[in-house]
């Protein structure tokens, strides 16, 4: 008993580490926009990023227990703890990579794939609920291409409605609706994002027999969510030059086009208890976006790059985390 206290414990830092450099990693995506065209202070982005963070981590566990079961039956893995240690530290790993270059991949990408494969490799074919696993990247694949629809039809719309007025005007009024997306866009991120650290400490608990349902404990919502806050707060500066400045020079206009299609498209997938990514969400909406504004200002080299990161992230981290467990057990 003793043992497995020690190995849970280990098992509950990873998984808030993993949130914590999530927290940093996705800053970007709630404030980005919003920064980038001085709407908001950085230091104030970062603040009101964090605290919306937290609130809305604190509100959802629906995303949490898919990613708690539907990848594989935790119940039934007798190396369900060694499982989920290969797992963080594969998707920590690649958080960390792609943060240094400053590539806006997702964090739910890698702790999926890594999943994915460390139970491949650590348990056999037969124990990946496959159905589950493809329910779950066919939602993060669609949802990068529902995100661009929506903020290419919001941006033509509001291009419309404000063709004949004054660009420095209508600029100067949306500077300040973006500080509410802003916090919208931080909501949704934290009722998804966080929710995914939740789901892999309530699978540890359920493998090592500790509990036997996917529900989560209150102290594992207090400290996902604070570690998602936590992190916020340190911000990922070099994904928010990203964002923010090379994929096209984004105006308030747009900046609030974007939060709004991203977190609209979030918070659905919440509500739908999917895990899907912040990053490929906002991301696909700033493209959609700044193709509506005029197709050429967007810096598609730099577009595909992301793009590539978005689909070698799954089969990267199962390699690395079958790997992993290869060497360590």
């Amino acid at each position: 008993m003793e043992t497995t206290i020690w190995v849970l414990g280990l098992v509950v830092f990873l998984a808030l580490a993993f949130d914590f450099i999530n927290g940093f990693h996705d800053t970007a995506n709630a404030i980005a926009t919003s920064v980038s065209t001085r709407a908001l202070t950085p230091r104030r982005a970062i603040l009101l990023a964090a605290v919306m963070n937290f609130v809305g981590a604190m509100m959802f566990t629906g995303v949490a227990k898919t990613i708690g079961g539907s990848v594989t039956d935790p119940s039934t893995l007798d190396n369900g703890i060694e499982v989920v240690i290969v797992t963080l530290i594969a998707a920590i790993i690649w958080n960390l990579v792609t943060w240094w270059f400053g590539i806006p991949s997702s964090s739910s990408h890698a702790l999926i794939g890594a999943l994915a494969g460390a139970v491949l490799v650590g348990a056999g074919a037969e124990k990946v609920k496959w159905s589950g696993f493809i329910d779950i990247v066919g939602g993060l694949l669609l949802s990068p291409l529902i995100a661009f629809a929506i903020g290419y039809a919001v941006m033509t719309i509001l291009k419309y409605i404000f063709a004949k007025r004054s660009p420095h005007n209508v600029n100067k009024g949306f500077r300040t609706v973006q500080i509410f997306t802003a916090a919208l866009q931080a909501f949704t991120h934290g009722t998804n994002d966080a929710q995914k650290a939740m789901g892999i400490i309530t699978f540890a608990l359920v493998a090592a027999g500790v509990q036997d349902h996917l529900e989560v404990p209150l102290w594992v919502k207090i400290s996902a969510a604070t570690a998602m806050a936590l992190g916020t707060s340190i911000g990922g500066w070099k994904i928010i030059k990203t964002m923010g400045t090379k994929i096209f020079k984004i105006e308030p206009i747009n900046g609030f086009a974007a939060d709004l299609s991203a977190a609209s498209v979030i918070f659905t997938a919440t509500l739908l208890h999917l895990p899907v990514s912040t990053t490929h969400a906002i991301t696909s909406a700033i493209l959609g976006v700044g193709s509506a504004k005029r197709f050429s200002a967007v810096k598609w080299g730099l577009a595909g790059r992301i793009i590539i990161t978005w689909f070698i992230t799954i089969p990267i981290t199962a390699g690395l985390a079958g790997l992993l467990y290869w060497i360590i057990f």
